[in-house]
């Protein structure tokens, strides 16, 4: 007998108070997404200086992005979570490699291992849709985001939710530099 799962709901955070919820799957996912050379400290690092609750209080309350939390079912807990930053990409490489305006950037989009496949409009599918949503809301042509070369998962995902690779990047974690494919999406 096959599990059932609940339909996964996206919801759009305005409360800075239910950004702890945010931080709790970001940092649960994030050393999910990194690549095997990454130092455990360099991943521990990140995610206390980058995805901490003051860190998605803050976004949860800048104008410019948006905080999107999928559950599971309609009062499930938190499951996974977008961050879509809308405005001019400011480092110069992917400014050069993404030169549509105005844009967006999916900067973070993660959902917990065991809700990544499901039957019929799997979470991660329904938070990327409801990210593509947002950035259309806000006029953009384009939407961006960066991959890990060595995250092939992630890649697929997002070449069968219509993103194509437009370039090379590279990320700093923790003084190690890693080389990120960057994506790109026409609205």
């Amino acid at each position: 007998m096959t599990p059932t799962h609940p339909a996964a709901t996206v919801e759009l955070l305005t409360d800075p108070d239910r950004a702890a919820s945010v931080a709790e799957v970001a940092g649960a996912t994030f050393p999910l997404a990194c690549p095997p050379h990454a130092a455990a400290e360099d991943i521990a690092q990140f995610i206390a200086t980058n995805l901490g609750e003051k860190n998605f209080r803050g976004y949860i309350a800048d104008p410019d992005a948006d905080v999107l939390v999928v559950r599971d079912g309609d009062d499930g807990p938190v499951i996974g979570y977008g961050l879509v930053l809308h405005g001019d990409p400011s480092n110069p490489v992917v400014a050069e490699i993404v030169p549509e305006r105005p844009a967006s950037e999916v900067s973070k989009m993660y959902v917990l291992p065991d809700h990544h496949a499901r039957p019929g409009l799997s979470p991660s599918r329904a938070l990327m849709e409801a990210a593509l949503d947002r950035a259309r809301d806000r006029g953009s042509v384009v939407v961006w985001l960066g991959v890990n070369q060595l995250n092939e998962r992630a890649q697929k995902f997002y070449a069968k939710t219509g993103f194509t690779r437009a370039g090379v990047r590279t990320f700093d974690l923790g003084g190690s530099v890693e080389h990120d494919y960057v994506f790109t999406q026409k609205l």
